[in-house]
């Protein structure tokens, strides 16, 4: 378990096993992500919707580095309800406000494991015609064991481990460390 005075002052005194991915690998590959965004959408609306809560720290370092105009929404889904193990039903906790209609949206999401919350609400989306849907995902942990939605952008392939930190929590904790650590 890492116990630098650093990250012990960050976690509140608990310890974590490894950083993972450190505060300034995080920056370049954020930075690099909006460049490759900025030029896959050279024309038409781009609206940017953000899955909360885990996306929020990612979404907003990303958005600043998108060099064209943007819009900004939110979606909150619920796929687990009070269980460990997906439902296998989305229920849309949050709709977005802004209209979706000739858009090209682009879901940005925290971690995807299965892709089974994507996948689905990508069909719930679909139906409001926006002119093309991606998917942007900071972390991809490969888990899936059907087919699953393509990731147009993805910052790092995921080691099968627990991850918190950079938006990603346990419990609620540990989302704002500037990093992303293994918690096991």
């Amino acid at each position: 378990m890492l116990r630098t005075p650093e990250v012990l002052r960050r976690t509140g005194g608990q310890p974590v096993k490894s950083i993972v991915f450190d505060q300034a690998t995080i920056a370049a590959r954020v930075e690099a992500l909006g460049a490759e965004i900025t030029e896959a959408y050279p024309d038409g609306d781009l609206l940017v919707l953000g899955l909360l809560k885990g996306s929020f720290i990612f979404l907003s370092d990303l958005v600043r580095t998108i060099q064209r105009p943007i819009q900004i929404d939110f979606l909150v889904a619920a796929s687990y309800g009070d269980a460990k193990l997906s439902s296998g039903s989305v229920r849309l906790l949050y709709d977005p406000e802004t209209r979706l209609e000739g858009k090209h949206i682009l879901l940005v999401e925290d971690i995807i494991d299965t892709g089974k919350t994507m996948q689905r609400l990508m069909k719930l989306l679909g139906p409001r015609h926006p002119r093309s849907m991606a998917i942007c995902t900071l972390l991809d942990k490969e888990l899936a064991t059907e087919i699953r939605p393509e990731l147009r952008f993805v910052g790092f392939r995921a080691p099968p481990a627990f991850l918190v930190g950079y938006g990603l929590d346990h419990a609620e904790n540990y989302r704002h460390l500037p990093f992303i650590a293994d918690l096991e």
